[in-house]
């Protein structure tokens, strides 16, 4: 996970890009199905992927989109939109998936 650190108004929070703005060279991450080398750019598709692997999805919490594999305590959780789907959330897919996703620079 990279960023930086702003306090504002009381609040502090990790903002990941603060050069992705037009005109900026920092690069987009996006998630990618090693065995495929197909970019994740829908949580259909990732649905899909990650029910291949034996996840299911778990209905418990109507804000987030949520996966639970049941030989594993591990859990995914996403926010619904998938336009707020992070770096944080990918590499969290990345390192419950070991060597089925990675991140990559756009």
């Amino acid at each position: 996970m990279s960023g930086v650190w702003v306090f504002k108004n009381g609040v502090l929070k990790l903002v990941e890009n603060p050069g992705d703005n037009p005109g900026s060279t920092s690069r987009r991450k996006v998630l990618v199905h090693v065995p495929s080398d197909e970019v994740i750019t829908s949580y259909s598709i990732l649905e899909s992927k990650l029910s291949m692997l034996g996840w299911e999805r778990y209905h418990n919490d109507p804000e987030l989109l949520q996966f639970h594999k049941r030989s594993t305590v591990h859990l995914i959780s996403l926010p619904k939109d998938f336009s707020k789907f992070k770096s944080m959330h990918m590499y969290d897919i990345v390192v419950k998936n070991r060597n089925i996703f990675e991140v990559r620079d756009m």
